[in-house]
């Protein structure tokens, strides 16, 4: 069969061409759906290619999701914030649960701690638990990071027998995580119907306060300075009083304190 110069040469762009399409589906290819609608959005996701792997709710109304991109064998992490895709960013290939492709943790590190690193580089945290939305370098750092990480979101008692700042900032990362996976329960048992009031934490002070007297609060006191304000709100049918927190305009805690001279 004759082949035609043209036909060649086509053949040849397209196989100069087939890496590099791969290689570009990574978060810049992806950069057009910021600021798009979440559902519209994740659409366009997948047929690029990219499979959801892992999420976790954030702060601030926010959403942390991991999609990975099987030909192109790239992670990325999507923040989604009031509905719309906020920023989309490379991931390592850990946070969408696959293995790394380096020579690997142990020998960086030494085997003594090659087992733990491993262990954190599929264990349970993100890189959007770190304060710099980062891993760290150090992996032996990393892995302590990640048990406190794992102590902390499954509740277990502090232990931070090497007395690092690493086990602490995961630790901390953790306990922050549960509790935004437990924001929908209102922290009492029993089978009596309860508001929910843990979501509006990180919500602006007036519409936090607004939501919760659609939910039935009403203020009962309120003190504090320009810098932090407290306010009291009590819902009488399901006997709640709840200490509302603001700092900086916005909310930075809420607990049920159970009782108060004006809760009744």
């Amino acid at each position: 069969m004759k082949i035609t110069t043209t036909a060649a040469l086509g053949a040849i762009a397209l196989t100069t061409l087939a890496p590099e399409s791969a290689a570009a589906q990574d978060a810049g290819s992806l950069s057009d759906l910021v600021g798009a609608r979440a559902g519209q959005a994740e659409m366009s996701v997948t047929q690029r290619g990219f499979t959801y792997i892992t999420g976790n709710v954030g702060r601030h109304n926010s959403k942390h999701t991991y999609w990975w991109n099987g030909r192109s064998k790239n992670c990325v992490h999507i923040v989604t914030r009031d509905g719309r895709y906020e920023r989309i960013t490379n991931a390592s290939k850990s946070d969408c649960n696959q293995k790394s492709s380096s020579n690997g943790a142990a020998v960086a590190v030494g085997a003594v701690v090659g087992a733990a690193v491993i262990g954190a580089l599929l264990g349970g945290h993100k890189k959007h638990h770190h304060d710099d939305d980062r891993h760290q370098d150090d992996y032996a750092s990393e892995a302590q990071f990640d048990r406190g990480y794992n102590d902390g979101l499954h509740n277990m008692p502090y232990h931070n027998y090497d007395r690092g700042d690493a086990y602490a900032n995961g630790y901390a990362a953790g306990v922050d995580q549960r509790r935004l996976n437990t924001q929908s329960h209102h922290g009492h048992g029993g089978y009596d119907r309860k508001a929910r009031f843990k979501d509006l934490i990180g919500d602006r002070g007036p519409s936090a306060r607004g939501a919760l007297g659609d939910r039935g609060f009403v203020r009962v006191d309120r003190f504090g300075d320009d810098n932090t304000r407290y306010s009291i709100m009590w819902r009488e049918r399901s006997q709640q009083c709840l200490q509302v927190t603001i700092a900086d305009g916005r909310v930075y805690d809420i607990r049920d304190i159970g009782r108060h001279p004006k809760c009744r």
